[in-house]
């Protein structure tokens, strides 16, 4: 059995940039959409790498909240860089968000990414019991 789940601004996400759900439930994994470094305008926060990942991060996590999970339901992530000179400034960003448990994850660089963002990132969650 699957679920999706669609928010708005006046949960606390951003509004979308294209038709998707913020979220797919199958089971016991969650499939969390790319996030970009917006806020509930549709405004782009920050002009930098670690700005932005901050951002896009505490979208996943509002996503995730609103499904009924957490961090440490994050079972594995992937990063989209727009220009991999940022990789460093990236992880510096990144890594504070898992202080006990780094999930696994994938990090590539790409061309493009929506609303001139430097960074999209989406997870895939894991509990036992299901979502929402």
């Amino acid at each position: 059995m699957t679920r999706a789940f669609t928010f708005t601004p006046a949960d606390g996400v951003p509004p979308a940039v294209a038709p998707f759900a913020h979220a797919t439930a199958a089971g016991q994994t969650l499939y969390v959409t790319g996030q970009m470094p917006t806020d509930t305008t549709g405004a782009v926060i920050g002009d930098d790498v670690a700005t932005q990942t901050d951002q896009v991060l505490a979208n996943l996590l509002r996503v995730t909240e609103l499904c009924g999970g957490g961090l440490a339901d994050v079972v594995s992530v992937r990063a989209f860089l727009l220009d991999w000179n940022d990789y460093a400034a990236f992880n510096a960003a990144y890594a504070p968000w898992f202080p006990d448990r780094l999930p696994s994850r994938t990090c590539v660089g790409t061309t493009g990414l929506a609303v001139g963002a430097l960074v999209e990132i989406d997870w895939v969650c894991w509990r036992e019991g299901g979502w929402g």
